[in-house]
């Protein structure tokens, strides 16, 4: 009998203006318990930024981490430079997902279809037993086409910047749980510090599409598409909670709007819109029959530009079933969080409100145990460590899911 050879895992990690963070996560790389594994790093930038006295100190610091981890030694590690000068990006083409596609496409070039490519950010810790859980989860697993892994922000030393993590996770965690109550196939969390796939499967989807942020969520949705999301993992990551304008959205942009007071593009979405969803999730059957109303009709009507919702996708899908998964690629992720934005505008309660009902409505019971004074919660006045234990029990919750 012939053993398969074991995967090697392929890292890879899109920089900018990093060298701060640079030393702990190569410190995390090191101490791994599995140790067939090379690091790609894509140091990038736009190449106009060398013509910008504004941006030295990031160019500056490009070149800074290139010489840092050119004296790297102990560590394989393959060096993409899009940031010197003539190397970094053109006006077209430029940020963090075409840094994640230059590096994801280098290792598909390199790689066997079985090897694992495990998407990183610079800014991000994890244990020693990290790629030695991957490698276990894929095993066990062999036909999932990825690996959303579980995350948790640790807290640092200044309140500003715990309480704005904190509302942003608590923001992410309600979300999750709430997809994951409706049975969502979209109930993953986007990070592109925490998605690991095999390579068979990168190749499977025609890989990764850039976008300048958000590569990661698109990506994901990409791929479950195509097959089964594992959201579950026995090991975590930890990536930082900074203030950080590298990307356009996503959790640096976040704190830094919340630390301004303005929370609007992350709302805690009140539970019944998504009861909408999972009771137009339920029609589905239905509307390869027929047409029926949905709660989300009007806004999907809106959306595609179209009055016939439903009869192309009667036209090419000719069973039930085939039909019903048709119609989860039609209202994919994408869909649910604009039908939530646009919903939410209606809503007449604030974050605090819409997160307090959802908790007493579904774990009214269980939150009594909770040391926080939910008459006069709020965001911005509550004490840190209130605001951490509805962290903690919400992502207690979704690891729940998960795991089942």
């Amino acid at each position: 009998m012939v053993l398969e050879p074991s995967p090697k895992i392929y890292i890879a990690l899109p920089v900018l203006n990093e060298l701060d963070f640079l030393p702990k996560f190569i410190a995390s790389v090191e101490k791994q318990n599995y140790r067939d594994f090379e690091l790609f790093i894509c140091i990038n930038q736009p190449d106009k930024w060398w013509n910008d006295e504004e941006k030295s100190a990031i160019y500056k610091n490009n070149q800074e981490t290139i010489s840092y981890l050119q004296k790297i030694k102990k560590l394989p590690v393959t060096i993409i430079d899009k940031s010197s000068i003539g190397k970094g990006w053109n006006h077209k083409h430029y940020g963090v997902g075409w840094a994640r596609k230059t590096l994801m496409d280098a290792i598909n070039d390199k790689a066997n279809e079985n090897d694992i490519i495990v998407s990183l950010d610079a800014d991000t810790t994890f244990s020693e037993n990290y790629f030695s859980s991957i490698i276990e989860n894929i095993k066990d697993n062999p036909k999932a086409v990825a690996i959303s892994v579980p995350y948790y922000h640790k807290l640092e030393q200044d309140e500003e910047t715990n309480r704005a993590i904190l509302h942003y996770e608590i923001y992410m965690r309600h979300y999750s749980v709430n997809l994951w109550r409706i049975k969502s196939p979209y109930s993953f969390s986007a990070l592109g510090s925490a998605i690991v796939l095999p390579v068979w499967s990168y190749r499977a989807v025609g890989g990764i599409t850039p976008h300048k942020s958000g590569e990661d969520f698109y990506f994901l949705q990409k791929l479950r598409k195509f097959g089964e999301i594992i959201c579950c993992n026995t090991e975590k990551v930890f990536p930082a909670a900074r203030f950080s304008d590298r990307v356009f959205f996503g959790t640096g942009p976040a704190m830094i709007k919340g630390r301004a007071g303005d929370w609007t593009s992350y709302p805690i979405y009140h539970y019944s819109l998504f009861d909408d969803i999972k009771k137009t999730y339920k029609l589905f059957p239905d509307l390869f029959f027929k047409d029926v109303e949905t709660p989300m009709s009007d806004f999907l009507k809106s959306q595609f530009k179209q009055k016939e919702l439903w009869q192309p996708l009667r036209k090419n899908f000719k069973t039930t079933e085939q039909f019903v998964k048709a119609a989860h690629h039609k209202i994919d992720g994408l869909r649910i969080l604009q039908y939530l934005k646009s919903r939410q505008k209606r809503i007449n309660y604030s974050d605090e409100e819409c997160l307090i009902k959802f908790l007493i409505k579904f774990y009214g019971k269980q939150i009594k145990n909770l040391n926080v004074n939910f008459d006069s919660f709020s965001f911005q006045n509550s004490k840190i460590e209130e605001l951490d234990e509805i962290r903690n029990f919400l992502m207690d919750k979704e690891t729940e899911y998960q795991s089942k």
